[in-house]
Formats: structure tokens, C-alpha cells, sequence
């Protein structure tokens, strides 16, 4: 976007909580699942259509929210070993102010994945540094109202669940409402099992992550792009009756997820011999394991998973069958698996007794991140449930028009993102990143046009 669609930053300021952290110099350390994501950064874009958000009549309740996380205006540094930790200083968040001269609408619709990135606070985390501000904001105003407001930070402090419950708190605040789903910042929970839970030498996932240490990407030099795709209700609805016989229970994830690889996978094999049979799954851990975190659990409880159809399935298509595949997989996961990859990341030192470098979690081969764990009961006491990122207002009754999910260091084979929609129900949005001339391509496919999906942030007007 040229000309008055430029995105112009007015000023930088500093916002602090309203209490001192206490007990001062505390430190909070990080997970073995923390250590692991340090290759990747993560911005969460949340846009709101109807009326400017007043940023001085909303920022006392930052301020107020900020006193529950210590860890967010506090600074990365380093201990003695060399391994990153979280100083709980009252140096504050750091705040970008910006505005830009079109509707949220038009921004929406016209604007690129690549447009969008000027909406964020990018500052990757210097070389050789031993004290860095590691969680930066931007609010951004759009002409004739409206507000896109973004929270960046190291993955390794954060996963998406995290920084959205973070602005959710702070929603909260602002109509002196209860806060749902408050901070939980105690990382141990992630370092030892339950103790009815022994992590098992027989699983899957420390093999499948060791493979991961040692790939290499396949194209670091190619261009990757995005889009968004909206997938309204009654066209998931009506997919999933078409294999509702064999798939009764199938849910709208493994629908998009089995749509999305076999086209992906079709693309592919038109440049590669092999028609890809593999994919990474991305599961949100918080609510699948036996004892279960709660969601304001605050740093990374993804874990990794690796799904193989055979080749006949995948060459012919046939979308029901490997719905159904992804399906079990994701509904079959056993709580050792997650724990046995966690013993197996907390292992990974040197003779020194230093933790090994980082490596890439989203890639190189396709992977799929499930955000359907984000459909949350909206209090404790009632059993209906809504989207955690659609269910805050800054400004009564004015919920988000779309939220945005950024990750950096995606490269290799693409990534592909099934999230709750704000139009509720059964819909959903899929953001896919593919190598550029890739994505060209699955913009023009017909199995996926026929769902009729609406294109967001894809550049195309």
C-alpha cells in the first residue's frame, strides 16, 4: 500500500504498572517448551472497527492490568550459564503510537500479510545483549475510526493463548469486570509430570523432535508469504455432512487441516517427485492433558506432533479420509507424549551442562497449528463458550474484527493456522504461509474456492 496508506508512528512512550513488583529482584525462569521456541518471535494483531479506542481513557487500566505481569514489563536477560530468564524490574512496556490513512475495512481487504507487518513493533533480540525490553505494543488509529492494537514478543516468553488473554485482562479492566482468566506464571509446572504420569521411552515425540534438531531447511532463500481465508459457518456445516457417516464427531479443524495439506501437498507435487505425506501438528496443551493448566497459564504449552497418510490417500484426494486421519490423531494424543518431549528437551545439554542452541519448531516441513482450544467457556459459572480473542471490548458491544496471528522464522514447507472466526459457530479462519509463487496458486483453487471463502490480508482487492 502507497501514498496515504502509509503507516506513520507519532511517538514512543513508556507504560508502567501501578504497583511496584514485589518482592523486588524477582526472576522468573523458563520452561524446557520455552527454551525450545526461542527461534521464532510472535505478534498478535488485534483490529476494531467501530470507533477509535481513546488510548489515554484505556491506558490506567495497562497500568492496572501490568501489576499481574511482572514478566511483561520486566527485562530478558542472561544467568551465569548463559540461558535466558525474565528480571521482574518496573521498567515498564514499551508503546508504539501510530496512525494510518484508511479504514480498517479497506485495510482488510486490500492490504498484504507484508502491510500488515508495519502495524508491529519488530526488534528482533540483539546478538550479544544481556538485558533487553522483550514485549512491545503498538496502537494504531485508522482514518474515520477505528483501531488495530498489536503485542509483540520472543516466543520463548510467550505463545498466542498468552498474549491474548493478556489484552483480554486489560478489556476487562476497562468495565471494572472480573478477570476471567488471570496470569499464571508458574513455569515449573511444565518442568515435572504429574506423578500419576511416567514419560515413557516407547512415545513418538522424542525421536520426532530429535529430527527436528537436525533438519535443515530445505529453501532458506525463498520468499514466504500469507493470506487469510474466512470460512463461514454453513459452508463448514456442509462439508463436514459429507463425511458425516464415517467421521461423526469430525471437527471443523480436521476439516480445513485435510482441505489445506491435500491441495498444499497437490502444489507441491507438481514441482517435487514425492506428493508430501507428512505434516507437523501444533496442539495447545492447556485443556488436553490429564492434569490440566489453566488458561492464563502464561508461557508456551504447544507440542509438536508428526501425522504420515500413505501416498494413495494423499494422491487421491480423498478429503474424508484424511479429515478422518487428523481426526484420531489429535483426538487419540496421550498426556506421555507431551512429557516424554519435555524430558527429552530438558536433556538436551552439553558436556558442560549447558543447554544446547535453539532449533526450528513451525517448519521445515508443513505444519498445522490448532487454535480451536481457544474456544472458552466465557465465565466459570456458565457452560456457553466463545472465542477467547472475540470475546473482549475496549468499547462496549464493539468486539474485534479480525485478530491476527504473526510467527517469525517460518520457513521450509509453510505453515497453516485454523482459528475461531468472529462469526462464531462452526466458522473459521485459515492462515496459510507458503513460498510466494505457492500461494498464487492456492489462491486460485478450485476445491478451496468452493468452500466460498472470503480473503483477507491477501493483497487482493
Amino acid at each position: 500500500m502507497k501514498g496515504k496508506e502509509v503507516v506513520k508512528v507519532q511517538s514512543v512512550l513508556t507504560v508502567v504498572s501501578s504497583t511496584p513488583v514485589n518482592p523486588p529482584g524477582r526472576t522468573l525462569t523458563l520452561s524446557p517448551l520455552d527454551r525450545a521456541m526461542e527461534q521464532h518471535t510472535l505478534h498478535v494483531i488485534f483490529y476494531f472497527k467501530s470507533g477509535s479506542i481513546e488510548f489515554n481513557r484505556v491506558r490506567p487500566f495497562l497500568n492496572e492490568v501490568l501489576t499481574m505481569y511482572p514478566n511483561v514489563v520486566g527485562r530478558l536477560a542472561k544467568d551465569g550459564d548463559g540461558s535466558w530468564l525474565v528480571k521482574c524490574t518496573d521498567a515498564g512496556l514499551r508503546v508504539h503510537r501510530a496512525t494510518v490513512g484508511v479504514s480498517v475495512d479497506d485495510w482488510l481487504r486490500s492490504a498484504s500479510a507484508q502491510d500488515e507487518i508495519k502495524l508491529i513493533v519488530h526488534q528482533e533480540v540483539p546478538p550479544d545483549t544481556q538485558y533487553w525490553a522483550p514485549f512491545r505494543m503498538q496502537v494504531t488509529d485508522f482514518e474515520g475510526g477505528g483501531t488495530a492494537i498489536s503485542l509483540s514478543c520472543p516466543h520463548m516468553l510467550a505463545d498466542p493463548i498468552s498474549v491474548t488473554l493478556l489484552i483480554k485482562s486489560w478489556t476487562e479492566a476497562c468495565h471494572n469486570d472480573v478477570i476471567v482468566h488471570p496470569p499464571f506464571l508458574n513455569t515449573h509446572v511444565i518442568n515435572q509430570p504429574p506423578t500419576f504420569i511416567t514419560p515413557s521411552t516407547t512415545t513418538t515425540s522424542p525421536s520426532y523432535y530429535a529430527s527436528k534438531s537436525k533438519a535443515l531447511n530445505p529453501n532458506p532463500k525463498v520468499k514466504m508469504v500469507s493470506a487469510t481465508f474466512s470460512f463461514s459457518d454453513s459452508a463448514i456445516k456442509q462439508s463436514l455432512a459429507k463425511f458425516e457417516s464415517t467421521v461423526p464427531d469430525a471437527t471443523p479443524f480436521a476439516l480445513l487441516t485435510a482441505l489445506f495439506w491435500t491441495r498444499i501437498a497437490e502444489l507441491k507435487a507438481q514441482t517435487h517427485e514425492d506428493i508430501q505425506q507428512s505434516i507437523s501438528i501444533c496442539m495447545d496443551m492447556r485443556k488436553n492433558l490429564r492434569a490440566p493448566l489453566p488458561y492464563g497459564y502464561f508461557g508456551n504449552a504447544l507440542h509438536f506432533s508428526k501425522l504420515t497418510v500413505n501416498t494413495e490417500k494423499m494422491s487421491n484426494g480423498d478429503l474424508g479420509q484424511v479429515a478422518e486421519l487428523v481426526h484420531h490423531h489429535v483426538t487419540g494424543f496421550k498426556d506421555e507424549e507431551f512429557w516424554s518431549a519435555v524430558d527429552w528437551l530438558k536433556s538436551r545439554k552439553d558436556d558442560q551442562g549447558k543447554f544446547l542452541p535453539p532449533f526450528q519448531m513451525y517448519g521445515p516441513e508443513l505444519t498445522c497449528v490448532n487454535m480451536e482450544s481457544m474456544i472458552a467457556p466465557i465465565n466459570v459459572r456458565e457452560k456457553e463458550s466463545q472465542p477467547l480473542m472475540y470475546g473482549m471490548e475496549f468499547v462496549k458491544d464493539q468486539k474485534p474484527a479480525h485478530v491476527s496471528y504473526h510467527l517469525e522464522n517460518v520457513q521450509g514447507e509453510g505453515l497453516i493456522m485454523v482459528m475461531p472466526s468472529p462469526d462464531e459457530g462452526l466458522a473459521r479462519r485459515v492462515t496459510v504461509t507458503l513460498p510466494e509463487e505457492e500461494l498464487e496458486k492456492l489462491l486460485q483453487d478450485k476445491v478451496i474456492l468452493s468452500l466460498e471463502p472470503t480473503l483477507l490480508l491477501s493483497g487482493k482487492c
